[in-house]
């Protein structure tokens, strides 16, 4: 066996291309040399293939080792396999957060009727135009759903708050999903920004035995509709995440929060982070911890359902300006109580900032009577109807945070830096 005379160049590591001799295949390990030169080898040795191990180990450097491969493969009528060695050519490049990028391939996006400016702005975001789908009602109130393109071999993403009309909102959603599922889409992943019974995901005493967990009733309903992937933010729950069979992104909105707290209000340094119950004790001391700044809960007694007997403050809030903060306000009954028990234990300012603003019920003109400087909301629920009856009430976008999970999702990426940043 005769071997053909070494080259280097810019890009490849192998033998010059001639006639009858062995060469390493092309693009095995494209990057520059960046080793001490072998020794001589005359140009054309016959060279057995013990002599060529012996000749290429002193070098004791990767690229020797992908030679000795190469020559041995080239043999064999296997086909090629990728570089092996740990170099910055295989390393993924990833565009930075905020730049523009290119159409992503094989996506569609969908968006259900319950919070259609923010599946826009969501797909603003990514630079795709939402997929076409009508959806219509039965005379017998029966919801019927209609794809209006292809979405064979697509990743698909239905977009889909639980608010306003939550069952017909949700029925919809899993109709959507057997939808595309029927019609082969490689993955349907629903993006549920907030999850519908949420509320609903425990037996809290002994005289509720019989009480249903209709949060896992929902988690299997959107399994066997055919949901491959849920992404949502700030379930009730964190525990929720246990009722699926399939994987489940629990986004943040802290994130965004602590950027809206930095920025408008100016006296933060001097603030106290509060929970309106105990269940949110580790929500506030998270967001405290970030803030370096110090946390209290109230202690709230319920009657009944949306009813609060009495409320223990614990920690001390005077001469500060106290932010309550909680995943979701219903009828705003809690957080407007504890709003006046913090303004006597000697508060300063008290600001709401929640996850989800249901505001149903009495609760815009609670909001209204009670002496909040501010009821910060994000966007998962529409909130432009409330924001005309009520001054108080102002908004977080997080359609970046959801875009840039879907991206991260299809991409194959991670989603934790989302847990702890907000994209740019």
């Amino acid at each position: 066996m005769r071997l053909g005379a070494l080259s280097r160049s810019k890009d490849t590591f192998g033998l010059q291309d001639h006639p009858g001799r062995l060469k390493l295949l092309p693009g095995l390990c494209p990057r520059p040399w960046h080793f001490p030169a072998p020794p001589p080898l005359p140009v054309f040795l016959p060279l057995g293939p013990l002599q060529l191990l012996l000749w290429l180990l002193p070098l004791r450097s990767s690229p020797s080792l992908h030679l000795a491969a190469a020559l041995s493969r080239s043999r064999s009528s296997s086909p090629p396999r990728r570089c092996r060695c740990r170099l910055r050519h295989l390393l993924r490049r990833r565009a930075p957060l905020g730049v523009p990028r290119p159409t992503m391939p094989n996506i569609v996006l969908f968006s259900g009727s319950s919070h259609q400016d923010l599946s826009q702005r969501v797909a603003d975001r990514l630079g795709l135009e939402l997929g076409k789908v009508v959806t219509k009602k039965f005379s017998n109130q029966e919801t019927s759903v209609e794809i209006g393109e292809s979405v064979r071999g697509e990743d698909v993403y239905i977009i889909q708050s639980g608010c306003g009309e939550i069952n017909d909102n949700l029925m919809e959603l899993l109709i959507m999903i057997n939808a595309c599922k029927i019609a082969s889409s490689s993955r349907v992943t629903a993006v549920i920004p907030c999850f519908p019974y949420a509320r609903q995901d425990k037996k809290d005493k002994v005289g509720e035995s019989r009480a249903p967990i209709s949060a896992k009733l929902v988690a299997n309903m959107l399994s066997v509709a055919g949901a491959d992937h849920i992404i949502t933010m700030d379930l009730h729950a964190s525990q929720i995440q246990g009722f699926f069979d399939i994987p489940v992104d629990n986004l943040y909105a802290e994130p965004a929060v602590l950027q809206w707290i930095r920025e408008n209000i100016a006296e933060w340094k001097n603030c106290i982070i509060v929970s309106p119950d105990a269940g949110g004790a580790k929500r506030v001391t998270s967001i405290a911890d970030r803030l370096n700044v110090e946390f209290a809960l109230i202690h709230k007694e319920r009657k009944k359902a949306n009813e609060v007997d009495r409320m223990v403050l614990v920690g001390d809030v005077k001469d500060r300006v106290a932010i309550l903060v909680d995943d979701m306000a219903d009828t705003c009954g809690t957080i407007c109580h504890a709003a006046d028990k913090l303004l006597s234990a000697g508060a300063t300012k008290v600001y709401a900032i929640l996850t989800h603003g249901i505001f149903s019920g009495p609760a815009i003109s609670r909001i209204n009577n009670a002496a909040f400087e501010a009821v910060v909301v994000t966007n998962t629920i529409p909130q432009e109807d409330k924001m005309k009856h009520c001054t108080k009430i102002q908004v977080i976008d997080i359609s970046m945070i959801l875009a840039e999970a879907i991206r991260r999702t299809h991409n194959g990426e991670s989603v934790s830096y989302l847990f702890s940043h907000v994209p740019l």
